[in-house]
């Protein structure tokens, strides 16, 4: 059975080694360990990154994918009416009058703590941080202005004072968000720039985690990292797997993009375990069609049962307060076939 555990671990390491920016990062750690960890990998990043160069950046990093002369503009839902909510606009149209795209600091630069300062093409620093800024209609971007984000529905607009990006937008907006607190800190503390309740060892909204989960990464945005890699020097680690994000602040489990929790012959997303990290209990969402017994099982890193039990609910709640902190597998199976997750206790 050791042996049979190791080789999963071995298994979620060979996963970590797809992306190989993340190679050096120790991604066995949980919540506030792995938002600093994060935090000293993505800090290095150009010194000599300016703002002027954000203007050439984003018609790579925000190319149109389905019209390779266009980018797409942030906040943006309808080609078809007022230009001041176009969601595509031709590259070169970049300006300052009626419509024009310029530059978004979706992080606004006057809600950071202190201010981001003002920006001109020969800035660099916070202010010139490709990860915050997106080609947006001059006139969106001034009614936007500095507003906080807020929980909405349907396309961007004003709501009570302050603003929701769109639902094609939501998950984009809180993953740059949570790039920004990783890298900058309190400085760019989430609740500067949104709205409501926050949770997890270092204060994330959670109306960010709610949208990296309801908004996933599309195509356009995972075009951006590997060129900012390259011109810049780093990436956003929270667009290549939604899920760090499950790990650093908890809360429902976003996709994991690398499938670093789970080795199975269920089919995928038969059984949700949430929430995870945990810290008495996890609750177990069985979405498949299966209604005979099963057993769940956890395991310690040196492949000791620690716990086990059976259970035949659509929802289940295993009560493992006991344990000490740390990583667990859990594995779910009846006869012929099993899931084995991790699981991590903070």
């Amino acid at each position: 059975m050791k042996k049979t555990i190791l080789l999963l671990l071995l298994t979620i390491q060979f996963a970590f080694a797809q992306q190989p920016y993340y190679n050096d990062v120790d991604l066995n750690l949980t919540g506030q360990d792995l938002y600093f960890e994060l935090q000293a990998k993505i800090d290095n990043a150009s010194n000599s990154f300016n703002y002027g160069d954000v203007r050439d950046t984003v018609k790579i990093t925000d190319e149109d994918t389905s019209n390779s002369n266009n980018v797409l503009l942030v906040y943006g839902f309808d080609d078809s009416g007022s230009c001041k909510t176009d969601r595509t606009r031709d590259k070169d149209d970049y300006g300052g009058s009626v419509c024009e795209y310029n530059r978004e600091h979706v992080f606004a630069r006057s809600n950071a703590n202190p201010s981001m300062g003002d920006a001109d093409n020969s800035s660099n620093g916070i202010v010139a941080d490709p990860h915050n800024i997106r080609p947006s209609d001059q006139q969106m971007n001034g009614d936007r202005g500095n507003k906080k984000f807020t929980d909405g529905s349907g396309n961007s607009g004003n709501t009570s004072g302050n603003w929701y990006p769109g639902d094609e937008w939501k998950g984009d907006v809180a993953r740059m968000m949570m790039y920004m607190y990783t890298r900058y800190g309190n400085r760019c503390l989430p609740s500067l720039n949104g709205t409501g309740a926050t949770q997890g060892s270092t204060d994330m909204l959670q109306i960010y985690l709610q949208w990296n989960i309801e908004d996933p990464v599309s195509a356009f945005e995972d075009q951006r990292n590997p060129h900012l890699q390259t011109v810049y020097g780093n990436r956003n680690p929270f667009i290549d797997n939604p899920y760090l994000a499950t790990i650093i602040w908890g809360g429902e489990p976003a996709e994991d993009r690398w499938g670093l929790f789970s080795t199975e012959s269920f089919t995928e997303n038969q059984f949700i375990v949430y929430p995870n990290p945990f810290n008495e209990q996890i609750w177990i969402q069985n979405n498949s069609s299966i209604d005979s017994e099963l057993a769940a099982v956890i395991y310690d890193v040196t492949g000791r049962i620690v716990f086990e039990t059976s259970f035949s609910e659509t929802k289940s709640n295993l009560n493992i307060a006991t344990l000490s902190e740390g990583m667990y597998l859990l594995e779910i199976s009846n006869s012929t076939n099993k899931v084995v997750k991790r699981i991590i206790k903070q």
